[in-house]
């Protein structure tokens, strides 16, 4: 073996530990458990609206629980209308919740959509949800408006 060779298979695998290393701390913060993740869906519908409170929202509604048109509860802050879908799943999000609240949000004459999960979204969602100007709030920054109540 000459020198290039030997060169080649060191930077593979470096490559292939330092790609290693990525996942697993990837997967680790998704393992990462929250008590959130216990709720049921019309629970965690509630949690979030006490949580949109904390967080500077007012006039938090939690619409009905079937026949919403996808959103699950209205919200105001600095004068702009938000209409929320939330998620309390245990699989990423896919595009079915951004097009809910897509339609959602239009049905109730809001300014903002978010899609408000316990998870993350798939690539297909954030595709969409840039698209159509719709709002993701994952498990991250679900966990960073805990922290500030």
């Amino acid at each position: 073996m000459n020198n290039n060779t030997i060169y080649s298979m060191i930077v593979i695998l470096l490559i292939a530990v330092l790609s290693f290393t990525v996942y697993l701390l990837l997967r680790r913060k998704r393992d990462i458990y929250l008590p959130v993740d216990e709720l049921e869906g019309h629970d965690f519908e509630y949690y979030c609206a006490d949580l949109l409170k904390l967080n500077g929202f007012s006039e938090v509604e939690v619409t009905k629980g079937s026949g919403d048109f996808g959103v699950d509860i209205l919200a105001l802050k600095d004068g702009i209308s938000y209409a929320f879908q939330c998620k309390c799943y245990d699989r990423p999000i896919g595009v079915k919740a951004v097009q809910e609240i897509y339609s959602g949000r239009d049905f109730y004459g809001c300014m903002v959509g978010v899609v408000l999960t316990n998870q993350y979204f798939t690539g297909s969602a954030k595709e969409m949800a840039e698209k159509l100007k719709i709002l993701l709030w994952d498990r991250d920054k679900l966990n960073e408006m805990e922290l500030r109540d």
